[in-house]
């Protein structure tokens, strides 16, 4: 009997409470409202979905997997220098951990969790599969502000622009919150409805990455052409929101929504979270891409 989990009822905009008291059945009742929130808007926040036991567990094997990486007792593999501000730090600092899922149990427990998984099968189609250790895989993401710090911030972007080449769409993106959110210690801003708009692959990045001659022209769900231009910094966009968490919250959005995340406004803030993504196009279709940094 697959083991889910039950909707109560929506507490905020786009934060859906739920209850795991209802334990078995098909899937999650109230699939119908999160889909319907998620097609709108482009993203949805589960709350009560993973247990608080698993990420307790999160949390203290992506904390060993850090400290393992900082002193060299993992491989190169498993660190990463993208999307720092300054990657001179890494010798200080680890910032990201890649393929957490290799090194966490938990994490692997949590991204493959049955309810998470209904979710996202009705959001992404039956034949979703986890972006895992063949591909990029899942990251743990440290993302405080301190001067051993190399991250403070990710500007503008929507996640099918890192791949626009390759036919693996549509996508979600699931984030698992260590930590809770607020202006203190940095939050997702997000642009509601804008995963309809046909967004172009960036001509140019923070990074000057090229895109590729292969690259789709747009990516989203109509051909309707985004309103605006979408900013390569950190700029406010009209209609933008922030979405914040507590401790435990799963946020998903899609590969077509644009997003950013703000700097946190205290020095010794944290904000710690394990995330990933789920891709419905054909998985034989995934292959090295060149243009990672171009998500900035």
């Amino acid at each position: 009997m697959q083991t889910t989990t039950a909707l109560t009822t929506p507490a905020t905009f786009g934060v859906f409470e739920m209850d795991r008291a209802d334990a078995e059945g098909a899937g999650p009742p109230g699939l119908d409202e999160i889909e319907r929130f998620y097609r709108d808007f482009g993203y949805v926040l589960l709350r009560g979905l993973i247990p608080d036991e698993l990420t307790d567990r999160m949390e203290t094997e992506c904390a060993a997997a850090q400290a393992d990486v900082l002193s060299g007792r993992l491989s190169e593999r498993y660190g990463s220098t993208k999307y720092l501000d300054a990657a001179e730090k890494i010798e200080k600092f680890v910032n990201y951990v890649e393929h957490i899922q290799e090194l966490s149990p938990a994490v692997l427990a949590a991204a493959t969790h049955p309810a998470l998984v209904a979710v996202i099968r009705r959001l992404v189609g039956d034949g979703a599969w986890l972006n895992g250790s063949a591909q990029a895989g899942v990251v743990y993401q440290d993302s405080r502000p301190g001067r051993e710090s190399g991250y403070t911030r990710i500007g503008w972007h929507s996640d099918w622009q890192a791949m626009p080449s390759v036919d693996i769409w549509p996508g979600v993106a699931f984030t698992f919150h260590l930590d809770g959110t607020s202006p203190a210690n940095g939050f997702l801003r997000v642009v509601p409805g804008s995963q309809a708009w046909a967004t172009p692959a960036p001509y140019r990045n923070v990074n000057n990455v090229a895109v590729p001659d292969d690259a789709r022209p747009a990516g989203g769900y109509t051909p309707n052409p985004p309103p605006f231009e979408m900013p390569l910094g950190f700029e406010k966009i009209r209609g933008e929101v922030p979405v914040y968490t507590e401790r435990g919250d799963v946020i998903l959005h899609d590969a077509y929504l644009w997003h950013a995340a703000a700097r946190a406004t205290v020095d010794d803030g944290i904000r710690r979270h394990v995330r990933g993504n789920y891709l419905g196009g054909p998985e034989a279709n995934y292959r090295p891409q060149f243009l990672k940094n171009a998500a900035r």
